[in-house]
This record gives structure tokens, sequence and C-alpha cells, in this order.
């Protein structure tokens, strides 16, 4: 099917996806604050521009939007059409993103990535489960983490 809208349009309508303080991202910032965590925000010094950075904790934590990061799960349906175009797209994003933890990683930050399918959706874990499993890491001394989704069931 092929895009009806005109580029101009199209550009529009990009442009008001948000980048920053997602819905997602503002309930896993009010849990950590509810905590006591005390964190900043998308620090342009740091690479891939971390959500959240505590410093305290040497850790930054990633929310990502399973579309936008390519993840394999029910959340992420890639277009039908352009769909060269989706797929370089989101094949660029997936690489900047393992390049921004390479990166962090070398630096001695600890890296928390936190998939949009374990927050909502048909595979979403139990929300405050999901809180604690991130008090847990931040207070360990684990390097990295990852909160998926639960896995499909076929």
């Amino acid at each position: 099917m092929a895009d009806t809208l005109t580029p101009q349009q199209r550009s529009q309508l990009m442009a008001r996806i948000r980048g920053k303080d997602t819905k997602l991202e503002l309930l896993v910032r009010r849990a950590l604050h509810g905590l006591k965590f005390r964190y900043q925000l998308h620090d342009r010094r740091l690479p891939g521009r971390p959500d959240m950075v505590l410093p305290k904790y040497r850790a930054v934590i990633f929310i990502h939007g399973c579309f936008w990061h390519g993840h394999d799960c029910a959340l992420h349906r890639p277009p039908s059409s352009n769909k060269l175009y989706w797929r370089d797209k989101i094949t660029r994003n997936q690489e900047r993103d393992a390049a921004a933890l390479r990166q962090l990683r070398r630096d001695g930050w600890r890296c928390l990535v936190i998939w949009e399918c374990a927050l909502r959706g048909p595979q979403r874990r139990d929300f405050d489960r999901s809180i604690a499993a991130i008090d847990s890491w931040l207070r360990s001394d684990a390097r990295t983490k990852t909160i998926r989704g639960k896995p499909r069931r076929n």
C-alpha cells in the first residue's frame, strides 16, 4: 500500500512523535523517585543520551520503544509500505543503540535497558515486579540488565 501522505504531511506527523518524556518514562521515573532514587534526565554528554542517569550508582537506564528499536515482540510490527526505508531506519537505530551501550560500558557505566513490551501490551510484566527488579539491579554490582516482556506462548 502506497503512502497517502505528502512528504510534508509525513514530516509533520513524524515530528509529533515524542523522543523523551513518554508515558512509560514518566511511569518508571515516578516509581523510582518514590523509592528515593535521584536521577538526571537525557544527559547529552553521554553516548545515546540515556533516559535516566543515576550518577550515585554509576548507572544509566534506557526505555526503548519496541517499534523504534526493532525489538522482536508483539509490539514491533514493521509498516507494510516503504519496507526498505523502515528496515534500514530501524537497523541504524539498533546499531546506534549497540554502539552507545558499548561505549557506556567501556566508560564504566552500568546499563539497564527496559523494553516497552515489559510495561505495556499483551506480554507486559507486573509493573511492581519490574520496578522491584530495577531497584534490585541498581543496588547490586551487576553491570548490565535487560527487562523484556514475557515470552510469547505458541
